[in-house]
């Protein structure tokens, strides 16, 4: 490429300082345009419903960089403005300064957003939701000694608030619509530790409940209506329902967007010249072989390293399995793989779930699709090899603590 090409990333968070990082690494020297709508520097979300939350952390602590390395590196920063028009025959964006830039090469990082839910009092001031540093502050001033608190949703981001909520002194009730907390992410031989563990440290969990109303008095909310008219009382609310992939800008320009932004393995778009990462890429997986799209901290990280690479004209492939993490009380866990409900046959656990330190397998006939470690460390790389070698395991050394997991 040459110097006087630019380069447009839209998205400021994670994944777009790491693009910008990578094309300075892999010898890009035109110029690099990072634009962002928060006013904040780029930083990473995990913080947010953990140690942020809790206090416990700086957001310096959590940026991707401090604001001399953008100088140093000839990152331009367009912090807090928003792009409101992407034209991809001309090549150029529009911004909600007034201004018009146009791009070279454009990568796509622009995220998720916070799902709402659509029933009464759902607007009113004390009910949050987490995507932003600011979301994040506004919950913790909400989380006095003795506050209650109402999550509804036990996903991820919901089962973090209340495990952090919990531990500064509020009383936490998790309202979830399933059977279980994480079900459809972990199935019910696991999600049920996720259950055990709240349970044990006071979380307060309501399943197979709906969400009525949010019922707000003089501008306060006062608690949640249910479905079966049950009122649970509340202070404040968190709604963590899921998040929404950013494809606005994506579908209004024409690109193929159908669960996220379609790109294939080197993350380019159907338009040659522009690119997606992170929550809004549903991308194509060598080693799957198919498409997915994963909302995780791993892909903001990683994928942008393969996104320069192909946006510099070069072959590049992102076949990284997926991984999360989480902490919560006294659990710390790491996924790696990819597990939709029905794909699997049985679940083989290796240690002891009573402790919660224990390994648990997803298998399809003897098959590992995926593994999850629970306060068990430094397992990574072996869980990964037995997942992408594709061949069968015996289950009974599997679940064999006394069979290491290389001679598998």
């Amino acid at each position: 490429m040459a110097a006087s090409d630019t380069f447009v990333i839209v998205g400021a968070g994670l994944a777009g300082a790491k693009a910008a990082e990578a094309l300075r690494e892999q010898g890009f020297d035109g110029r690099v345009v990072l634009v962002g709508a928060e006013v904040h520097l780029p930083y990473e979300r995990p913080p947010l419903s953990k140690d942020y939350l809790a206090g416990n952390a700086e957001r310096s602590s959590f940026e991707v960089h401090d604001e001399a390395w953008y100088t140093d590196h000839a990152i331009e920063l367009r912090l807090g403005v928003e792009v409101l028009g992407l034209d991809t025959a001309a090549h150029e964006l529009q911004l909600s300064d007034g201004t018009e830039l146009s791009y070279t090469k454009l990568l796509l990082a622009t995220g998720s957003s916070a799902r709402k839910l659509p029933v009464p009092g759902a607007d009113a001031d004390a009910v949050h939701h987490l995507r932003t540093v600011g979301d994040s502050e506004r919950i913790k001033d909400a989380l006095t000694d003795g506050a209650r608190l109402v999550v509804i949703g036990a996903g991820w981001i919901g089962l973090e608030v209340a495990a952090t909520a919990r531990q500064s002194g509020a009383s936490v009730t998790v309202l979830e619509t399933a059977e279980l907390p994480l079900l459809r992410v972990l199935g019910p031989e696991v999600a049920a530790v996720f259950a055990d563990l709240h349970r044990e440290n006071g979380v307060e969990l309501r399943f197979s409940v709906g969400t009525e109303e949010i019922i707000v008095a003089d501008g306060a909310v006062t608690g949640v209506k249910l479905a079966d008219g049950d009122v649970v009382p509340a202070d404040a609310v968190l709604v963590a329902v899921g998040a929404a992939p950013n494809t606005g800008l994506a579908e209004e320009a024409g690109l193929t967007v159908d669960n996220g932004v379609v790109v294939d393995a080197g993350l380019r778009s159907s338009d040659p010249d522009v690119y997606a990462v992170g929550d809004i890429a549903n991308a194509m997986h060598p080693l799957l072989g198919r498409h997915i799209r994963v909302e995780h901290w791993a892909n903001a990280l990683n994928q942008p390293a393969v996104a320069a690479t192909s946006m510099l004209g070069k072959d590049a492939a992102y076949d990284e399995l997926p991984y999360f993490f989480t902490d919560q009380f006294d659990l710390g866990m790491e996924y790696l793989g990819l597990v939709d409900p029905g794909e699997y046959d049985r679940v083989v656990f290796r240690g002891d779930t009573a402790t919660r330190e224990f390994i648990a397998f997803w298998l399809s006939g003897n098959r590992i699709l995926a593994g999850m470690n629970v306060n068990v460390w430094d397992v990574g790389d072996p869980i990964k090899a037995l997942i992408r070698s594709g061949k069968e395991v015996d289950p009974d050394r599997l679940a064999d603590t006394d069979v290491p997991l290389e001679q598998l």
